[in-house]
């Protein structure tokens, strides 16, 4: 069985509209009992309820941000039952007290830190750079203006991914470097989705690229909590 309306549809949740149309044009007519004498009508309730939904631009834009949630909430689930095993694991085969606490300050001022600021950097300045554009989005200069941001967060993010992938996380943050590292997954993800506006003016990008930088920022949240617990 799908598992969301895109997967009954058999599209990626990046289509057009006129590509969801044909998508549902030509399910209807493989499942149209003229066509097939064993169609499963579940199957074809299925098809309509999900083209219901994602064939209306105002459901569908609700239906991503309840997809993006679902998802948040899964991901996070498998990132605490990850945490806990590394945990046990952890008490198992402690290091030396010295040790621990040497290779854990070395990840801090090595990684985490010049991460953090990254991180801050790029999630701290799109407010300010939505509000800019909000004046007239199709003014050429502020969408330039719009696209430099997006270079310079390209460029950090990538230099945060190179710095975090530079050293190995000690045991004792393997949660907060978890909530790290899907932090500057979605930090991509939303910047994939605000570089889609400059080309067709969609403010549907605008804001799921804003709800992925949310989750994002609540990731970043965790990992400090996770290090102050430590601390």
């Amino acid at each position: 069985m799908a598992s969301n309306h895109y997967d009954t549809l058999d599209v990626n949740a990046a289509a057009s509209q006129a590509e969801i149309k044909q998508a549902y044009r030509r399910l209807v007519k493989k499942f149209h009992p003229d066509s097939n004498q064993d169609v499963d009508r579940e199957e074809i309730i299925r098809i309509n309820a999900a083209y219901e939904v994602l064939g209306d631009t105002q459901k569908r834009h609700s239906y991503d941000k309840q997809l993006s949630t679902n998802q948040y909430r899964k991901e996070r689930r498998e990132r605490q039952q990850r945490t806990a095993t590394v945990q046990n694991q952890y008490r198992t085969s402690r290091q030396t007290g010295r040790d621990a606490d040497e290779e854990l300050a070395h990840w801090l001022h090595q990684v985490y830190q010049p991460v953090n600021r990254l991180i801050c950097r790029i999630l701290n300045s799109l407010e300010e750079q939505i509000e800019q554009l909000a004046a007239d989005p199709f003014d050429d200069e502020l969408l330039e203006a719009f696209e430099d941001y997006l270079h310079n967060c390209r460029a950090w993010l990538k230099q945060a991914q190179l710095t975090f992938r530079s050293l190995p996380n000690p045991p004792t943050v393997a949660g907060a470097a978890a909530h790290l590292y899907y932090c500057l997954n979605q930090v991509g993800d939303g910047l994939e989705e605000l570089s889609y506006f400059p080309l067709n003016y969609d403010d549907r990008y605008l804001h799921m690229g804003q709800e992925l930088f949310r989750i994002a920022a609540g990731l970043h949240c965790e990992a400090q909590e996770s290090l102050e617990v430590i601390a």
